[in-house]
């Protein structure tokens, strides 16, 4: 999944998530899925009322084709960038700069899609988006917008993060002799040990921080191995 930053008029810098070209096209073939049923349930009704005139039938037929026509610019308008399939894919359109994207922002990338999609079945869309780099196809270039997934990546780093006071003072320095891979590890089997009440688990935990580390403590294994997590978030985090 591409990346790119943005610096907002407030001088803080956001890191958006470029929602990857398969999300895209499954959010399309979504909302697809929900106008083939909206026309099949009108089908039905515009059958079931038994119309004779064909000036009538124009009508109701114009009258309930409008919604697929204004399909994806009503939806990105009253749902702050999202059709119902970008919703369930967790994609949105937001304005490159980080700002809410405009009326005419929508609409212009609306108008476009007879050039990105429609006339080209989605060629020229997908194109410009893998060459372009910011997740944009040409209505999103010129409405100065693009997609972004909503979903939130875990990393490593992520799963390390433990919260601790501002005023929290570190105990042990020699922490930073492990690897963000043994804490990681020492994290999960702590909690898990924890958790089912596996001291013997955490005792081998502490002689093992102890081996790598050659901390001197009279602290308990379990006071032990929790100061240990916290202090390597606090020097990692300096």
């Amino acid at each position: 999944m591409d990346n790119f930053q943005i610096e907002t008029a407030q001088n803080v810098s956001i890191q958006q998530n470029v929602a990857p070209v398969s999300t895209r096209i499954g959010a399309y073939l979504l909302d697809f899925l929900f106008i083939t049923g909206y026309i099949i349930i009108v089908i039905i009704i515009v059958n079931a009322l038994d119309l004779d005139s064909s000036l009538e039938l124009w009508a109701i037929f114009l009258l309930f084709g409008l919604p697929v026509f204004f399909y994806s610019l009503a939806f990105e308008v009253l749902m702050n960038g999202q059709t119902p399939g970008k919703h369930f894919t967790n994609i949105r359109v937001v304005k490159i700069d980080g700002s809410k994207p405009t009326f005419g922002s929508y609409l212009l990338r609306w108008m476009l899609r007879i050039i990105d999609i429609d006339i080209a079945s989605g060629s020229v869309a997908l194109l410009t988006i893998l060459l372009n780099g910011k997740g944009q196809r040409l209505g999103d270039i010129a409405a100065g917008t693009t997609v972004i997934s909503e979903k939130k990546r875990v990393t490593i780093h992520n799963t390390l993060i433990e919260d601790i006071p501002e005023s929290y003072v570190p105990t042990f320095p020699q922490v930073t002799m492990l690897s963000d891979a043994d804490i990681q590890t020492i994290k999960e089997l702590y909690r898990t040990a924890k958790r089912k009440g596996n001291h013997g688990v955490i005792v081998k935990l502490h002689n093992r921080i102890i081996d790598i580390t050659d901390i001197k403590t009279e602290l308990r294994p379990i006071e032990f191995v929790d100061i240990v997590i916290k202090d390597y978030n606090y020097y990692t985090q300096q």
